[in-house]
């Protein structure tokens, strides 16, 4: 046999080690990460509830789902252990204040940039708070006069074929 004829299938057969390789890496840590649980941890099972373990066993978990809320579920069911912080930010809301403010971003660009009043008529401009007409008015004028001529409209009487006015 030639050595280029063997290559194709020496290629598949590495590819197939590499990857059952990396599939075999996943499942001990999630083994691991399974085996580390313990009570008063949050996590997220497979089908995406979040819960707070309560109790664990060797092939089972106690979750509290809520108040009175007691599931029992496989070890293999538990997607992810998350940290505290995480749990707080996706159950309850709660985010984790950093050390301090500074580093967040304002709400509005204003704060972000510095207008001095001499610079000239834009600076005027841009410091003044009056609203800027964008035209919405004039539209929503336009649609209030349609609405009334077409309940005008619909107030008066309708001819029909067999009515006439002389008689």
């Amino acid at each position: 046999m030639n050595a280029y004829t063997l290559l194709p299938f020496i290629v598949l057969i590495a590819a197939m080690f590499l990857m059952t390789r990396s599939a075999k890496k996943k499942q001990q840590q999630a083994a691991q990460m399974r085996n580390e649980m313990q009570p008063g941890s949050g996590v997220r099972t497979i089908g995406g509830m979040y819960a707070t373990v309560k109790e664990v066993n060797e092939d089972t978990v106690l979750l509290d789902a809520g108040p009175g809320v007691d599931l029992l579920f496989a070890k293999n069911a538990i997607g992810a252990v998350l940290t505290d912080d995480e749990y707080n930010r996706i159950v309850h809301g709660i985010e984790h204040d950093l050390k301090s403010d500074a580093g967040l971003v304002p709400d509005d660009a204003s704060s972000l940039t510095e207008t001095d009043e001499t610079d000239g008529p834009a600076a005027a401009a841009a410091a003044s708070d009056d609203k800027i007409d964008l035209g919405k008015k004039d539209a929503v004028e336009d649609a209030d006069a349609a609405g009334a001529a077409e309940a005008k409209a619909q107030d008066e009487p309708k001819k029909t074929d067999g009515d006439s006015d002389a008689k």
